[in-house]
């Protein structure tokens, strides 16, 4: 496919522009968590174990800029935010769950000690 642009940035391929939307370490688990429930900063930070209140308030922002996710707040004290999917966002669920079964194969072609057939087919996906 030929060189194009959105939104100000010049992309080479389609895949260029998803890695950018949804690619790194985070955002796939973000969306992963999000797909079944509105979830508030602090236990997505739970959840995700690892991850500094800097980079999720960074990584929520750049899938709110994107589309994929509505920020909500609620004037009460303590306040009170919440972070909902948004259809956008629901779209990449499916090639979440694609890449995390090629992540599984991958890792049973590379150390097939490591994987453990039935759990791998009943195990809840990390995203």
């Amino acid at each position: 496919m030929p060189r194009f642009e959105l939104d100000g940035k010049s992309y080479n391929n389609p895949v260029e522009l998803a890695l950018r939307v949804i690619g790194g370490k985070w955002k796939m688990p973000i969306l992963w968590r999000l797909k079944d429930r509105v979830w508030r900063h602090g236990e997505l930070r739970r959840s995700l174990g690892g991850i500094t209140a800097k980079m999720l308030t960074q990584q929520l922002r750049e899938l709110e800029a994107d589309g994929l996710l509505t920020r909500t707040v609620f004037a009460q004290v303590p306040p009170r935010v919440d972070y909902a999917i948004t259809d956008v966002g629901r779209s990449a669920v499916e090639p979440i769950r694609v890449l995390q079964a090629w992540g599984r194969a991958s890792r049973a072609l590379v150390d097939p000690a490591s994987v453990d057939p039935a759990a791998a087919e009943v195990a809840a996906p990390d995203g």
